[in-house]
């Protein structure tokens, strides 16, 4: 396998992610900066999530029509524009505004990296590639507080945006060198009536969510736009049913494997959505750590992260997806369960043992079903595959942060007012109970499913 292609993939993918997370730690100083507050501030927050909700949907059809090394290229050059705006920006509008154009980048980088990797790589080396990808996607928010802490305090915030000029050029330049010539595959005309529904359903629930999560306007709000999003969606699913070519082919779902591996990893990603929200506030508002300090400890998780992807591939083989995955669905789940134990007693040592095996599982799950996605999927269908796993991740990871924020606050209206440490154990819980669901699907699931991309039951070649 060359290992070059998804490694420079993963550096412009651990890029966006990283930088999706770390400005939540820079809020207070960019407020100050804008004569804002930081609940206000959070707005750009959900201007980037709504952006790749928008416009996630459409990035196959793009890389399909123009070429996806072209459109990768190009999603990087306007994430660096973004970036660059954001650090320049002067008022709340102008920084909402450069966070969307960020998000444009964003949305297009992600599923057409991996649109790339899919349609350049043998199934039987899919696993080993895909793991290079879901690393910087578990890395990069657990990287994301400590690094903008650390920017924040001995610079200035601007260098969270500045930092992504550089990295940014490299990356391109690098892709225009190593990334494979994909021809545009004679895309049909485009859907725009299901871009326009597909855009109202995703932004209009992640929108909803976020506000919902993270109350920078009325509640009312965001349950308005849930309910607007939720009836898009309604609308969408009728409109593809009869579409010849619909942006989102929900035909999909009638492949099994497939179907599976959407469920389940949208469960999964739901319960472990929730945890980068919850941790860093238990530990800084329950245990008493500083920013910083939480975000140090929590970074360990990455280190599990980064030690599966050597070994997944043999994982798989061994046991198979269906096998592997129920197995990091239950431990994954109890790992979650385990935070809601934690006490300000609590060993560090403890703790960081729990966040690595978690950081390991997570990866170890997001790799396999990752994969398990394209198992059995025809070529052709690979961009419409890629564009439904991407907008499912979006959706399920903004569930995931709602129902950790609508539980703490429930808790907190019980308990009289104030988020307590009980209130962290309660959320811990039920979001680990919703990862234990995502078993689910996979139950149903033959022995040998996916084993063209496992390698499962298969003789290695000599040399292999």
């Amino acid at each position: 396998m060359n290992r070059t292609l998804p490694l420079i993939l993963a550096v412009a993918l651990f890029m966006e992610h990283m930088d999706s997370t770390v400005i939540a730690t820079s809020l207070p100083a960019i407020a100050e900066d804008m004569q804002t507050s930081p609940v206000a501030l959070k707005l750009a927050l959900t201007a980037y999530l709504v952006s790749l909700a928008i416009f996630i949907p459409i990035s196959s059809w793009m890389a399909d029509r123009f070429g996806a090394k072209r459109v990768f290229r190009g999603a990087i050059a306007v994430f660096i524009v973004g970036s660059v705006f954001c650090a320049v920006s002067g008022s709340l509008t102008a920084f909402v505004f450069s966070r969307f154009l960020q998000g444009v980048g964003g949305a297009m980088m992600t599923p057409v990296a991996r649109l790339v990797l899919v349609r350049s790589t043998p199934k039987r080396e899919l696993v080993s590639a895909m793991a290079w990808l879901t690393v910087p996607a578990l890395v990069g928010p657990m990287a994301g507080p400590p690094v903008g802490g650390f920017i924040t305090t001995f610079f200035t915030w601007h260098w969270i945006f500045l930092i992504n000029v550089p990295i940014g050029l490299i990356g391109i330049v690098l892709a225009g060198r190593v990334l494979p010539d994909i021809e545009p595959v004679g895309a049909a005309p485009i859907d725009a009536i299901g871009f326009f529904l597909s855009a109202i359903a995703a932004s209009g629930v992640v929108f909803g969510l976020s506000v919902v999560s993270l109350p920078a306007l009325p509640p009312w709000v965001g349950m308005t736009t849930l309910a607007i999003g939720t009836i898009g969606g309604m609308v969408y699913v009728m409109h593809a049913r009869r579409a010849t070519s619909p942006l989102l082919n929900l035909r999909l779902f009638k492949e099994p494997v497939f179907r599976a591996a959407i469920t389940g990893g949208s469960l999964f990603r739901i319960g472990n959505g929730a945890v980068p929200f919850l941790l860093p506030l238990m530990l800084q508002l329950g245990f008493g750590l500083t920013p910083f300090q939480s975000g140090m400890l929590t970074f360990v998780s990455a280190i599990g992260a980064i030690a599966m992807k050597f070994l997944a591939p043999l994982t798989l083989r061994a046991g198979g997806f269906r096998t592997v995955l129920l197995f990091a669905a239950i431990c994954g789940s109890a790992f979650i369960a385990a935070n809601g134990f934690f006490t300000p007693q609590t060993p560090p040592a403890v703790i960081m043992v729990v966040l690595l095996g978690a950081g390991f599982l997570r990866s170890l799950f997001f790799t396999s079903t990752n994969a398990l996605v394209f198992a059995d999927i025809e070529p052709k269908e690979v961009s419409q595959a890629t564009a439904i796993s991407a907008v499912a991740q979006q959706i399920s990871v903004a569930l995931g942060v709602a129902i950790a924020g609508g539980i703490l606050e429930a808790s907190a209206y019980f308990s009289g007012g104030a988020i307590t440490l009980s209130s962290f154990s309660t959320a811990f819980l039920i979001v680990a109970a919703i990862t234990a669901l995502s078993v689910v699907p996979y139950i149903g699931l033959a022995r040998d499913a996916g084993s063209a991309v496992s390698g499962h039951g298969r003789q290695s070649a000599p040399g292999e």
